[in-house]
């Protein structure tokens, strides 16, 4: 069954599918040894981090994009220069406000695709 088929038989609602793909995505990154810390850390009029987690020495901000058929592009092809910015500003009061000082950060998207897969870019954009 399709990521597609999956949902949308459902009627679940554009928040509930994008739910279900964080879910999936922490999962993913709980068995690849990250240490998920919190989700939809949200600042208002600045942003949203989907996922903040440790892998390693890194502090990561884990961006999830959902893609249910890859024809237009793949997932990580939806972070544009606008949401890259404002995922560094969130970024950036996440690491003030939990008074973290100075700490090794890192930009990851999980893209998940229809077919239920979960591929992680780390590294993906630097700031």
């Amino acid at each position: 069954m399709k990521f597609t088929d999956l949902f949308s038989s459902k009627n679940l609602s554009k928040k509930e599918i994008g739910d279900k793909g964080e879910a999936l995505a922490a999962k993913t990154l709980k068995r690849r040894g990250y240490r998920i810390i919190e989700r939809n850390f949200s600042v208002r009029n600045v942003g949203e981090l989907d996922i903040v987690a440790r892998d390693g020495e890194y502090l990561c901000f884990v961006e999830v994009r959902l893609r249910s058929n890859p024809e237009f592009g793949t997932p990580a092809q939806t972070v544009g220069a606008e949401k890259r910015r404002r995922l560094a500003h969130t970024a950036q009061v996440y690491i003030e406000t939990r008074r973290l000082g100075r700490v090794p950060v890192r930009f990851d998207i999980a893209e998940v695709y229809g077919d239920g897969r979960v591929e992680l870019i780390k590294d993906a954009f630097w700031t």
